[in-house]
């Protein structure tokens, strides 16, 4: 891993989502983990989040404990904009962006996640 890796796995959530918002305009990607049942989904006590990452080095990072039969998966910039905002809002999920090993992240609607990725100005 190298030390960018790591620096950027220490910025706080705030930092770590605009890191995110960057890598997934240059990349047209944005990374989930999944296993057999599908896409991994984390609970708090008032809502289902889907965590997402910007690369799959950070998916794996995160891939560990009772993830770590999970594998990162990378879905195109497109497909989430045409299924996975309107699916994750019908099912009433949150979005949970670059959670850190301490499982802390910017948690937002997927249409707010959407309008920050479409975003021109950054």
């Amino acid at each position: 891993m190298s030390s960018d890796f790591h620096h950027v796995l220490s910025l706080n959530a705030e930092q770590r989502y605009n890191f995110m918002l960057k890598q997934v305009a240059e990349t047209n990607k944005i990374w989930i983990l999944t296993d057999e049942h599908g896409c991994v989904m984390l609970n708090t006590e008032d809502e289902d989040c889907v965590p997402v990452w910007p690369g799959e080095e950070f998916a794996n990072e995160w891939a560990t404990g009772e993830w770590s039969g999970c594998s990162p998966m990378a879905i195109e910039l497109s497909e989430w904009k045409a299924r996975w905002t309107d699916g994750l809002t019908g099912d009433e999920v949150e979005v949970v962006a670059f959670p850190s090993s301490e499982e802390e992240g910017f948690i937002l609607s997927p249409q707010e996640f959407e309008q920050d990725l479409t975003r021109k100005d950054r």
